[in-house]
């Protein structure tokens, strides 16, 4: 059974940290790149940040280049994204997508709310 499961969102303060992890299962994590996408309300769904499937290349979103840090440890099936310097337009729902080829999987989303 497949599972992606998100956790680490919350209401954060602009200008603070947040770390989101995603723990995978049922598949061969390290055949799988991994990206973080997101969801702001009345918007459509962007990428925010991909790994490669043993982490020698990342890609960023020019809107969080510098401020996010995609990573993964493939002995733990889990991918993390570590947001800096969070903004309010970073808030949306933050997505977790493994894809391998044309097979790719998706967690529920975790929450992330920028806001004083």
């Amino acid at each position: 059974q497949v599972q992606v499961v998100e956790s680490g969102g919350g209401l954060v303060q602009p200008g603070g940290s947040l770390r989101l992890s995603c723990a995978a299962s049922g598949f061969t994590f390290s055949h799988y790149a991994m990206r973080w996408y997101r969801q702001a309300p009345g918007r459509e769904r962007e990428l925010v940040a991909g790994i490669s499937s043993f982490g020698s290349n990342t890609n960023y979103a020019d809107s969080v280049k510098g401020r996010f840090t995609i990573s993964r440890d493939n002995a733990k099936n889990t991918v993390y994204l570590q947001m800096n310097s969070l903004k309010p337009e970073d808030t949306a729902v933050y997505y977790c997508n493994a894809q391998s080829g044309l097979v790719g999987y998706w967690g529920q989303g975790t929450q992330v709310t920028v806001s004083s």
